[in-house]
């Protein structure tokens, strides 16, 4: 049986004890992992070491036995912390529908009744005598005859705003009742049998992590997945399961749903929350480099999710692998007529910077954008979806990256995936996407536009502090050179980075590449500026494997023309010059990272913000060079 609620308990539910609760499971989980891998990899490994004999094999099965017990442990634990973090979410933006609606109510004086109908007043003039229109009650879904008829008199004004706001209530609290039902059904599953033996039944039951489990479902959940299919092929089978398997998939695979192009934003969205606080429990207590930072990436994202952000906050995508991986949304990509994808560049990877910078650029522009056209919704993603290159100081070789391609095509086809995924999830026909690229995720976003069909659902490319795309003309990136905008600090230097063969092949050696790759590396991410001297040395030493048969001109730069030099043929926008590199009390390239910045460059975010909105007509021009 569906659960039932009223407006006013909803309105009243205390969402943060769901998420109090939650925590006190994922201590509890957290402990029993600790406990688990001691047995596993401490008294398991002493015991075979040291031990023979059948009093030894005895005491590994006991110890095997208490392993597979606080494995489940772990596991029952996890799953009810994140099955209540995500009830708690998703009851919250019920909450925030259902207290729009009643403010909008309270601001009309509106009366608001217990079963969620509206009575609104007398309003307007009747067309014969003159006289006030009556008022009424709205219901949602209402009977006919429930409205005063109208015959050949104009309408109460009021009518419609009351029928709306019914409808948003009665809408609000049955979607709440629908979570809640959904969610008391997973909580049901989560029993474990009495006695301390875990049998493969209860993992299966449990749809918990553990291998066991994942080998059991394989059949009906896990190989089902339609990981190779098209990303609307992926939407269509999420909407042909039934409700159960939904819950299955979530509960047992969020990490896999959660990040699956085609599957809708709020599921996504639902899926990595619960996958995040997994992540969190898992990379907790590891004291590695790589552990540690993406810790405090993941908390600090968890933080701001938490925090109520406006626009709200949407996780499309996250993961531990590689420098790790985030995509956030502010806005629902999939009701938004807005849509932008913003790609971060150099030195990206998922840490707190990543999750304190790169995360506010997307929401600045989710702001700006919503500013210059109210009236349209926008959803402002930033996407780091790929291994944006590094610049280490104690791995030389790993920093080649940075002067070749191999990253940025490599991210260009996952980046085209998830554009995809947007395309065949947004509710509108015909959405505005814009696709994003700074400094280094320009020439991701670049080779992306060159492939075939060029990025789904694109009409506009916006290109700032951008060292080129791979391509020597706007015309090549696919939606029209009118169509691709471009931004460039006048003290950007990596905007005027020389190219290759002038760095290689006219005497320039490691010391021409130097300045090259000083300004790619200085400033970016925590190695800071003496990371751009590194960056130099590697820049200048494999100059010539980049473009080696490009054309030497005034319009080249790193990675073929020019985007802000009229040979490109670009819309240039204005943009402020940015302070120089040597000035007093600013970073060594502040200018390369200050487009999307309000307070530090208000003419670039603004006209960001425009092209986003789609208001690209609106946006200031500068000449190319």
């Amino acid at each position: 049986m569906r659960s039932t609620l009223t407006w006013a308990q909803l309105r009243d539910l205390k969402c943060a004890e769901l998420e109090g609760a939650a925590d006190g499971w994922g201590r509890s989980s957290n402990r029993a992992d600790a406990a688990r891998d001691r047995v596993e990899q401490h008294l398991l490994t002493g015991l075979r070491g040291s031990q023979e004999g059948e009093a030894a094999q005895a005491a590994v099965a006991r110890l095997r036995q208490l392993g597979k017990n606080f494995q489940y442990v772990y596991t029952e634990c996890g799953l009810l912390r994140t099955t209540l973090n995500s009830l708690a979410h998703e009851m919250k933006a019920q909450q925030r529908v259902l207290t729009e609606a009643l403010e909008d109510a309270a601001t009309l004086k509106f009366t608001v009744h217990p079963d969620g109908s509206v009575t609104y007043p007398a309003a307007g003039e009747g067309l014969v005598d003159g006289a006030p229109l009556k008022g009424g009650t709205a219901s949602s879904q209402a009977a006919p005859g429930l409205l005063p008829p109208t015959g050949l008199t104009a309408p109460n004004p009021h009518t419609a705003k009351a029928q709306d706001i019914a409808d948003r209530i009665t809408g609000a609290v049955r979607m709440a009742g629908e979570i809640d039902w959904r969610y008391a059904g997973i909580l049901r599953r989560l029993k474990a049998e009495e006695g301390l033996k875990v049998p493969d039944a209860t993992w299966k039951d449990a749809a918990g992590d553990a291998a066991a489990v994942r080998d059991a479902a394989r059949t009906y959940l896990r190989n089902a997945i339609p990981l190779d299919a098209t990303p609307a092929e992926r939407r269509d089978w999420w909407a042909g399961l039934t409700q159960e398997q939904r819950e299955e998939y979530l509960a047992v695979y969020p990490d896999r749903i959660g990040n699956l192009d085609g599957i809708p934003a709020l599921v996504r969205d639902a899926a990595n929350r619960d996958n995040l606080q997994l992540l969190i429990g898992k990379l907790e207590g590891r004291d590695d480099d790589r552990s540690i930072t993406q810790l405090a990436g993941l908390r600090e994202i968890d933080r701001q999710l938490g925090a109520g952000t406006q626009p709200p906050m949407f996780l499309l995508g996250i993961g531990d692998e590689g420098n790790g991986r985030a995509i956030v949304s502010y806005g629902n990509p999939d009701t938004a007529k807005n849509v932008a994808a913003y790609v971060p560049g150099l030195g990206t990877a998922l840490d707190k910077e990543f999750a304190e910078g790169d995360l506010k650029r997307a929401r600045d522009t989710a702001i700006g954008a919503a500013e210059m056209n109210p009236e349209s919704p926008t959803a402002s993603i930033v996407w780091l979806g790929y291994d944006a290159p590094q610049i280490t100081l104690d791995d030389p070789v790993s920093s080649l990256d940075v002067a070749g391609t191999a990253n940025a095509r490599s991210g260009a086809m996952e980046y085209n995936d998830f554009m995809a995924g947007l395309s065949a999830t947004n509710m509108h026909t015909d959405p505005h996407v814009t696709a994003i690229g700074h400094s280094y995720g320009s020439l991701a976003v670049g080779i992306a536009a060159q492939e075939r069909g060029g990025i789904p659902g694109a009409d506009d490319i916006v290109l700032v502090g951008s060292p080129g795309t791979g391509a020597q003309s706007a015309d090549a990136l696919g939606v029209g050179r009118s169509h691709v905008f471009v931004g460039a600090a006048e003290n950007d230097s990596v905007t005027k980075l020389t190219n290759s063969r002038e760095a290689s092949g006219m005497g320039a050696g490691v010391a021409g590449g130097a300045s090259a790759g000083f300004v790619l590396g200085a400033g970016f991410g925590p190695v800071g500026a003496v990371a751009g001297g590194a960056a130099g040395a590697v820049a200048g030493g494999v100059a010539g494997y980049v473009s080696q048969d490009a054309q030497s001109k005034e319009s080249d730069v790193w990675f073929g023309t020019d985007p802000a030099h009229r040979d490109f043929g670009a819309t240039r926008f204005k943009v402020s010059d940015g302070p120089e590199p040597v000035e007093r009390g600013h970073g060594l390239v502040e200018a390369h990272s200050n487009y999307f910045h309000p307070a530090k460059d208000q003419m670039s975010s603004d006209n960001i913000a425009r092209i986003v909105s789609g208001k690209s007509s609106e946006i200031v021009r500068e000449r190319p060079r």
